[in-house]
């Protein structure tokens, strides 16, 4: 089954004009070696990918060819090929993972009409560095280079949830040793393990009782292609208008977001 991104993609190419339409045809083989994320037989991978077995042979032939393709003499199932590993090596080297995140943090800004942090793990912790604004002024405290609790704010939450347990650990124990007056937002709290486990299943975090009374926020975690958190996107907004829309709307597009990214950035969701 096509997966968002590329249903998004093929409308786009739709709009750009007249394309190939075998190419198109084919890369539904490797579209299904991809999301199969394993070696699959001839009879299989036809059916996945919606071809006869002859149809889908034909294609395979001449992907073998490019390197696009491998087979197994030993099994005779299909597998993606050297060429198809230099292009995804590639891509990863020459994609700038700050540069979508900034266009997905936009473009969920305006989708929401909500603000949006973009949230890395920095040497003291959770640590702001872009904010897209949206809507009305907000009375927060949310600017680049903001650092955010672990355990008292939606980010911090999320990084909690996904960081390695040593990483965590030693960020929770440092915090607990700051001064009050250390300028990070949102104050160190207990957090159970029942708790991160629901924010791992769920996808998202948030926190009661946030930092800014009269404000909410929701955050979800951004991986790459080694399966590491590398990042949080976080929405924030008046608790009246979120809340009343964030079960049904922004919670579903913050973690459709994320995902996105993630996916963007070489991460196989399931894997």
């Amino acid at each position: 089954m096509a997966t968002q991104t590329q249903k998004r993609k093929t409308g786009d190419a739709k709009s750009e004009g007249r394309g190939v339409q075998s190419i198109e045809m084919g890369a539904r083989l490797l579209v299904a070696l991809v999301e199969e994320m394993e070696p699959m037989m001839l009879k299989d991978l036809a059916q996945v990918a919606g071809f006869a077995p002859a149809q889908a042979h034909a294609y395979l032939v001449s992907y073998r060819k490019t390197g696009l393709v491998e087979q197994d003499a030993e099994t005779g199932r299909y597998r993606l090929g050297r060429f198809a590993l230099d292009l995804g090596m590639t891509s990863m080297r020459t994609t700038d993972p700050m540069a979508l995140a900034a266009e997905a943090v936009d473009q969920l800004s305006e989708r929401t009409a909500l603000h949006v942090a973009l949230v890395v793990w920095g040497s003291f912790g959770p640590t702001v560095v872009s904010v897209k604004e949206n809507g009305g002024q907000l009375n927060m405290n949310t600017r680049p280079g903001t650092v955010y609790s672990m355990t008292g704010t939606a980010s911090g939450r999320v990084f909690s949830a996904f960081l390695p347990d040593s990483i965590v650990r030693d960020a929770m124990a440092r915090e607990k040793r700051e001064r009050s007056d250390s300028g990070r937002v949102g104050a160190a709290r207990f957090m159970s393990r029942k708790e991160i486990e629901q924010i791992r299943e769920e996808g998202f975090a948030t926190v009661e009782d946030p930092p800014v009374p009269g404000i909410s926020a929701y955050a979800a975690p951004v991986f790459d292609h080694a399966g590491q958190m590398v990042m949080a996107i976080t929405i924030i907004g008046q608790d009246h208008y979120l809340e009343s829309h964030a079960e049904t709307e922004f919670v579903p597009a913050l973690i459709e977001v994320s995902r996105d990214l993630s996916s963007q950035l070489g991460y196989t969701h399931g894997a």
